[in-house]
């Protein structure tokens, strides 16, 4: 870039000279002119500033771009720059008072002084004075410019100019203030949302299904021992073991679970596909399907979803509810293990361990709009996972004219492989089902479902019908259902936005002794009504919610249940708080007491210290505490927490106290505990987890300490695309120190000496877009070619994308409007050839624009639509841009925006630069 940046002030006045006619004003310009008479001094020598002589630096360190450029001449003893433009670019409290030809205060410590006396030639750098050497500081227009070697000595700073890059750069081992500051700003810029794209319009990376891929293992080892008062001594082993691959061309996942004694206690086996796009089984254009350990589909009035052996087929969306008014959460649920649920930051429901390790949250209610779940998982000692999934609920439940289906069968309550007899449960036996949906127009859908269920060991059939109807800002469903005997049910169901209150309404009526998983035995009508409603409590925003649900049988029997929630977020507390109600009736006898209990969950954070309490209190038909829980955990190190716990249960009449620590480390994480009881019990464990999995960086294994068969991975390969064709040779350069993207995150590793990072943790079958985060990158003039490539992960399989870089330059210009008027503000786009838009930037003040860091390649400029619109100009502008080795600065010169969408270049097109038609 043979001096690309010289006299760039000289070039962004001609171009506005020539915009206005008025090109004799150059002649008298200060700055491109002969300079104005200068003062004499003792360190001037024989050289005067001169335009041919004019520089313009970028000044940078490292990575960072400091200040808007520095100003700077060739002189007859080297380089010298502008005074003031350094102690703004680089943020010093120095002040240069040009009419005492002064300059005093401190450089990036307040012990560093300076002081520069141009009268007496003198400078004093805190207690060392000297005098100033002829050729140290000239006067120029711009003001004091001093040479760069004199300037690094009264910095104590090393700058180098490069002259054929028109750069300034600070070559310093140590991090300066502004350094500091600017990283500051770049991490707070990474958590900031990222420009959105179009997923599918970027490049893609499909990973091809194989016969067999080697599966990652999640392996969690947990040994503990017991000493209680009440069971005596115990020594428990257990372990949980959970793989994912490919056999077939499918997906794999297989989760083996001990009992206490370390032997093998339950087996699961699930091998299917997703799609997110619907592409699988031909015709069928499924988006799923599933054989082994599957989970079945619910309806409003019959079935409810279960697990068991058999297999699964759908074309819903992946992310798509069973019924549009409520959802099921259905995981694995170790030994010791407590779950919860919070939608919208509320606490829904909680579950404890039960003997099949599973936690379920069946037939969550779901609110008109966007509802954020979240199902937290609490260890025994003190692990903490968390799985979000966001809901919507609104007109678009179901597109116009699509249909969706789905159909299963499986045995419920059985797995695949069974080690030993479960408990058995209601919907135990042979179970299937199909159903369609239809979206008739954006405001009405149908669905109609086949079912033969076994409930009690009894066989019932069903067919179900329902239509569902926008009206307003409410959604309406009605639903009726047949057990193809004498049994028939009815439902109306309603879910709709009152100003800021959400309400959700449901009545059920079943006649003829109707009975399914929706519907108990003798149960004939079912009402219920809540309300969501935000309080504003000062400047504190209260979520509130309350439920009630009137059950009536056919014996005679009734009750009224009432729930109250409400959540309160302080500063470092949120509050979540609950009032359970239940009133029992009875047509023939006395009616039953009453029963209510409250609930408090309280989460925080104190000096470092997360705090979590839980207290559970019954109020009727006796008060009294049920069991109250404290835990607080800090860190111990970057790898390290403590965790410690106080509980006490009423039902045992024992307090317990515990400490743990959680130690991870880069292949595993280990966690010791110990307890003891008021009652003399005590308890100590120690729990490994870790996985274990394929390395793609070199074919063999790798171990760690994130989930890799329960997530998602991709092997990001950065290298120089020398001939900028898109596809690695084996004599292209690998980069290293690259940090890459993975959707609006930041991955953790940089690249290493062979250009390979890995990152982890992503999402299944959530489309993601892998990038390069430009900041990371030292040399602004190579940067990435592509935005980025998208790869839909799946579970313990590591995608493969390769990120080229190439060089980058620059496009440059001035916007005017017809007639000579500058445009000011105004924002303007690249675009690829591809149309999308790869960079952004504002004209300044005077109507000059630059786009840095663009990677070689042909552009089109574009007006913002905003801006277009503002000042009444069409965003078409027929110029393109072409930047190359042969144009690292394309040079687009003045355009000229019109009403007519007519952009044209005035003056001859420059080399690197098209334009349409001239303006006449």
């Amino acid at each position: 870039m043979m001096k690309k940046h010289l006299s760039i002030i000289g070039q962004r006045f001609k171009s506005l000279a020539m915009a206005a006619g008025i090109s004799t004003i150059l002649a008298a310009s200060p700055v491109m002119g002969q300079a104005a008479p200068v003062g004499s001094s003792n360190s001037q020598s024989s050289w005067t500033a001169n335009d041919d002589d004019a520089l313009l630096f970028d000044l940078r360190s490292g990575k960072y771009r400091l200040g808007d450029g520095v100003r700077g001449y060739q002189t007859d003893n080297g380089v010298c720059v502008d005074f003031g433009d350094v102690i703004m670019a680089l943020d010093v409290p120095i002040r240069l008072d040009k009419k005492s030809r002064r300059a005093t205060g401190w450089i990036f410590a307040e012990r560093e002084t300076l002081t520069v006396e141009r009268d007496s030639n003198t400078v004093q750098k805190v207690n060392d004075r000297k005098k100033l050497s002829p050729g140290d500081v000239y006067d120029t227009p711009e003001g004091w410019c001093v040479n760069v070697k004199t300037l690094s000595n009264w910095l104590d700073l090393p700058l180098v100019p490069d002259l054929s890059n028109a750069l300034l750069t600070i070559e310093s081992n140590r991090k300066l203030p502004f350094q500091l500051a600017l990283e500051r700003k770049e991490r707070a810029a990474k958590i900031r949302p990222r420009r959105s794209f179009d997923l599918s319009s970027l490049p893609q990376s499909t990973e091809p299904y194989k016969l067999w891929r080697t599966p990652s293992v999640d392996a969690v080892v947990s040994a503990g021992g017991l000493r209680d008062k009440r069971s005596g001594r115990q020594i428990d082993v257990r372990y949980e073991l959970f793989a994912s691959g490919e056999v077939g061309k499918a997906s794999f996942d297989a989760r083996l679970s001990s009992d206490d004694q370390g032997v093998p206690e339950s087996l699961r086996v699930r091998a299917y596909r997703t799609d997110p796009k619907g592409g699988l089984l031909g015709p069928l254009k499924a988006t799923h399907f599933a054989l082994g350990d599957v989970s079945t589909f619910s309806t409003p009035l019959v079935s409810q979803s279960t697990v068991g052996r058999g297999a699964v087929i759908t074309n819903r969306p992946v992310d798509r509810p069973d019924n549009f008014d409520r959802t099921s959460f259905r995981g694995e649920l170790p030994e010791g293990w407590d779950a919860e649920l919070y939608r919208n930051g509320q606490l829904l429901a909680f579950a404890e361990t039960r003997s099949d390790g599973r936690y379920e949250f069946i037939d969550v209610p779901l609110l008109y709009g966007q509802n954020r779940f979240e199902v937290v998982l609490y260890g025994p000692q003190g692990q903490v996972r968390r799985d979000s999934k966001s809901v919507p609920v609104g007109l678009d439940s179901i597109p116009p004219r699509k249909t969706y289906y789905w159909a299963g069968g499986q045995e419920a309550g059985k797995d695949l492989i069974n080690f030993n007899s479960f408990l058995p449960i209601e919907q135990a036996g042979w179970r299937g089902g199909f159903g369609i949906e239809r979206g008739l127009n954006a405001k009405t859908s149908v669905a109609a479902s086949l079912f033969s269920l076994q409930i009690d060991g009894v066989r019932r059939n069903y067919v179900e019908g329902s239509v569902r109807r926008a009206v307003g800002p409410t959604l309406v469903e009605l639903t009726v259902s047949s057990d193809l005997e004498k049994g028939t049910a009815f439902r109306g169901q309603l879910l709709g936005e009152l100003g800021n209150t959400f309400i959700t309404a449901e009545t059920i009526w079943a006649r003829g002794n109707f009975r399914s998983d929706q519907i108990e035995q003798n149960v004939n009508g079912r009402h219920s009504l809540s309300l969501d409603h935000n309080f504003k409590l000062g400047s504190k925003i209260v979520p509130f919610h309350i439920d009630a649900q009137y059950e009536t049988r056919s014996d005679g029997r009734s009750s009224l249940d009432l729930t109250g929630r409400a959540s309160l977020n302080l500063r470092r507390f949120s509050l979540t708080g609950e009032l359970n109600w239940e009133k029992r009736f009875n047509d023939l006898g006395p009616n039953l007491p009453d029963i209510a209990e409250a609930r408090l969950l309280a989460n925080g954070r104190i000096s470092g210290i997360r705090l979590r309490g839980e207290a559970t209190y019954r109020i009727a038909p006796e008060k009294r505490f049920e069991r109250v829980n404290f835990t607080g955990e800090w860190r111990a190190g970057n790898r390290a927490d403590w965790r410690a716990e106080l509980g006490y249960d009423v039902g045992l009449d024992r307090g317990r106290a515990g400490i743990g620590i959680i130690r991870r480390f880069d292949k595993f994480s280990l966690t010791a505990s110990a307890e003891a009881a008021t009652d003399g019990s005590v308890a100590a464990g120690l729990n490994l987890a870790f996985s274990l999995g394929p390395d793609p960086r070199n074919g063999k294994f790798r171990f760690s300490n994130n989930k890799l068969a329960n997530s998602g991975q991709a092997l990001a390969i950065v290298y120089r695309d020398k001939n900028r064709d898109g596809i690695r040779q084996a004599e292209e350069e690998l980069v290293e120190n690259v940090e890459l993207t993975a959707g609006k995150s930041t991955a953790l590793t940089p690249t290493n000496a062979k250009g390979q990072s890995i990152i982890d943790n992503l999402e299944p079958f959530r489309p993601v877009l892998i990038g390069i985060d430009t900041s990371s990158l030292p040399d602004p003039y190579v940067q990435p070619a592509l935005p980025g490539i998208v790869v839909t992960p799946r579970p313990g399989i590591a995608a493969t994308v390769e990120l080229p870089l190439v060089s980058a330059g620059e496009v440059e210009g001035t916007l005017i409007r017809k007639g000579g008027g500058l445009l000011a503000g105004v924002g303007l786009e690249l675009l690829d050839v591809n149309g999308r838009v790869t960079h952004e930037t504002q004209s300044e003040f005077d109507g000059f624009f630059l786009f840095e860091g663009v990677p070689y390649g042909s552009y089109q400029l574009r007006v913002q639509k905003l801006s277009a619109q503002a000042i009444g100009i069409s965003p078409i502008v027929n110029i393109r841009a072409v930047v190359d080795d042969d144009n690292q600065v394309a040079k687009l010169g003045v355009v000229v925006a019109t009403s007519d969408s007519v952009m044209a270049k005035l003056g001859d097109v420059p080399t690197g630069a098209s334009a349409g038609s001239p303006d006449p």
